[in-house]
């Protein structure tokens, strides 16, 4: 037997490594997708303040702070029974589609942006961000940056700093927004939506007009029938911020769709020994394995299972680019998970009209941005979309609003048995007996998990007092020896 070790896997954010065993042809047996990173939030959160924890979730990462904070802030509201001022939620889904905006457009061209631009085969030291400027010129690269940086400061404007705002507490938010800065904001994301129109283009003249790209996209190496789940609003479309979360099946019909305090009724996770990341599944169906299909529990999140389990965008250019999306691929759902890069250029587009929109609202500048808690603390549920997925917060206090018991599901952990399961199958699509591995090769099967855009940091949060991943140690011909 042959491993193939891909360690450290690149362009994400945490660590992780890639573990491919072949049998004695040459063929794909089996593979491990390990995150050897550990980070025990939900533990030491346990004794603190409630009020707290929208400032310690978010430092599980600095890549979507502001996704942990706003779930958190969510959470609280229903802890202490408040709920914030309508120009309070306004604020905070301002703030929260001027970071969709930068978070996505961070994805999009540092992280998938040079499989696309350079080419999946293009040497790794051309494989860049540097590398995508160099090709594509520096006008695109200056369009890039103004946009995280325009949009980084709106989140400094609103939230007090640029990563890990000081913003949102149970009720409300921390302060308001003048006339002049609501103008300046209404400025970005006019601004915005000229940058996300420029992306989707950038999409149809590298990767649309590609028809290598576009056999890659639709093959079925990269090709998973799953269910997809998702926020929706009261019309059934995308919502970041609020709503309920629907699933869809394989065939793109309604699961089920509930409130997120239902989420225990739901959702379960499984656990594997050689991992620190859970893995959710539907109840209703079952754990079945890494596998899917109907029959399979596993599920999906992130831009593509959004725009699946969604009946549409909540602004119109958004739309058009939604509904040309799925007529280009062949209508709802799309299985193809190299399509999320699509989808995510579609959302950076609704974030930034939904910005626009919310800058326009004559409430937007108002001075009520907070109730303030009265009920004793108990217990509470929060969700929010974040870039990558579904992110759900679970508190539960005593009587004096202390942390007892804390659960966080992450984008990531939703999509963990997903994610697991495409680079099984990239594997074993790409390496064939007698054919040569190059790095392109196995950077192919890195791309098989790439538009998930995975954050191990924010996953990896059980800590039962004990390393629960085994370490396993074979010989030189495959015998496991510890």
């Amino acid at each position: 037997m042959k491993t193939i070790t891909i360690d450290p896997i690149t362009r994400l954010e945490g660590h992780g490594k890639i573990a491919i065993f072949l049998d004695d042809e040459g063929g794909v047996k089996n593979t491990y997708f390990q995150i050897p990173e550990l980070r025990g939030f939900e533990k030491f959160t346990e004794g603190r303040l409630a009020e707290d924890m929208p400032q310690i979730t978010q430092r599980i990462c600095g890549v979507c702070p502001e996704a942990h904070h706003m779930a958190s802030a969510k959470t609280l509201d229903m802890v202490f029974h408040t709920d914030p001022p309508e120009t309070a939620s306004k604020l905070r889904e301002l703030l929260y589609c001027a970071f969709y905006v930068t978070d996505h457009t961070t994805h999009f061209y540092i992280l998938a942006g040079p499989d696309f631009v350079m080419g999946p085969d293009a040497p790794v030291a051309e494989r860049n961000i540097l590398g995508v400027i160099a090709k594509v010129g520096l006008e695109l690269g200056g369009a890039v940056i103004k946009a995280r940086m325009q949009n980084h400061h709106v989140i400094q404007m609103l939230g007090g700093r640029a990563v890990h705002p000081v913003f949102a507490l149970p009720g409300g938010v921390s302060k308001g927004i003048t006339e002049e800065e609501r103008k300046e904001i209404e400025q970005v994301a006019r601004d915005s939506v000229e940058f996300a129109k420029l992306s989707l283009k950038v999409f149809d003249d590298i990767v649309l007009k590609n028809k290598a790209y576009v056999d890659m996209i639709v093959s079925d190496t990269f090709t998973h029938r799953t269910y997809y789940m998702g926020l929706v609003d009261e019309k059934n479309r995308v919502n970041f911020y609020d709503g309920q979360l629907r699933v869809v099946d394989p065939d793109g019909k309604e699961f089920v769709k509930f409130p997120v305090e239902r989420y225990l009724d739901h959702i379960d996770e499984h656990v594997e020994p050689w991992t620190y990341i859970k893995f959710p599944y539907l109840k209703k169906i079952g754990w079945k394995g890494f596998v899917d299909g109907r029959d399979s529990g596993i599920f999906r999140v992130a831009p593509l299972a959004r725009l699946n389990a969604a009946e549409g965008m909540s602004t119109p250019l958004a739309q058009e680019a939604y509904e040309k999306m799925f007529s280009t691929l062949g209508g709802k759902p799309v299985h193809f998970t190299l399509a999320t890069h699509w989808a995510r250029l579609v959302e950076i587009l609704n974030a930034a009209e939904r910005m626009l929109e919310l800058s326009l609202d004559p409430e937007i500048t108002s001075t009520n941005i907070r109730t303030i808690p009265k009920a004793t603390p108990d217990e509470g549920m929060g969700v929010v979309e974040a870039p990558r997925g579904t992110l759900i917060h679970h508190y539960i206090t005593d009587e004096n609003g202390v942390i007892k018991k804390a659960n966080l599901i992450v984008a990531t952990v939703n999509n963990a048995a997903a994610i697991n399961l495409s680079v099984r199958k990239a594997a074993m699509g790409l390496i064939k007996p007698g054919k040569e591995i190059t790095q392109g090769l196995l950077n192919r099967i890195e791309m098989a998990w790439r538009p998930y855009d995975p954050c191990f940091g924010c996953a990896t949060h059980t800590l039962p007092g004990q390393t629960p991943c085994p370490i396993t140690v074979y010989d030189s011909h495959g015998k496991q020896i510890f």
